[in-house]
């Protein structure tokens, strides 16, 4: 399921595999950037999850270029990796594949997110035990306090098999938004 600002958006059908879910919500509400099928699986989910937010955020074009991504998860790349690490094995048929190695990092779903929506701020992709709403609050608020940025895009964007969580929500230092841990913990756990 997708839920945008509390309310579901996208009912997922059980029977679907995580891409096959993903490239339905694509088709169903995107659909415009060819790039998203050369996407690890990771990146795919990093990239749709930004798109409800970034397509409904009230950020001006100019505000961009100050705008920052703060993300996180508690398996890096792991998904990507063991599909890169198959090719390897495969003695039979080894050819590793530079499509798939140029995924094993990631923060390469912050770059997709930014090449789409012009963000050229700072980035960082940290990797936690679990969801850490305390780190992205202090690091985004760091950020903004310090002048660096406008806008944070933070989230937990988490994919390993089938098995696959991604939340986001754009703070600023003027926004509606509450930025505390508590509150972060509870939208987190709404959804």
């Amino acid at each position: 399921m997708i839920f945008h600002n509390g309310k579901e958006i996208v009912i997922k059908d059980s029977s679907l595999s995580c891409n096959e879910f993903l490239k339905q919500v694509y088709k169903e509400h995107v659909n415009d950037y060819a790039k998203f099928f050369k996407m690890d699986t990771i990146s795919k989910l990093a990239f749709l999850a930004a798109e409800f937010i970034c397509n409904q955020a009230s950020v001006l074009p100019k505000d961009k270029g100050d705008m920052a991504i703060v993300l996180s998860n508690n398996s890096a790349s792991l998904d990507t990796d063991r599909k890169h690490q198959d090719t390897i094995n495969d003695k039979n048929n080894y050819f590793p594949s530079p499509a798939v190695f140029v995924y094993t990092l990631p923060n390469i779903g912050v770059g997709e997110i930014s090449i789409r929506h012009e963000i050229q701020g700072e980035n960082a992709f940290f990797v936690f035990e679990k969801f850490n709403a305390k780190a992205l609050m202090q690091y985004s608020t760091a950020l903004i306090n310090a002048q660096k940025c406008t806008h944070v895009l933070c989230g937990w964007v988490d994919v390993d098999k089938d098995q696959y969580d991604a939340f986001m929500y754009l703070v600023s230092k003027d926004g509606q938004f509450k930025h505390t841990e508590e509150n972060i913990n509870t939208l987190y756990q709404k959804n």
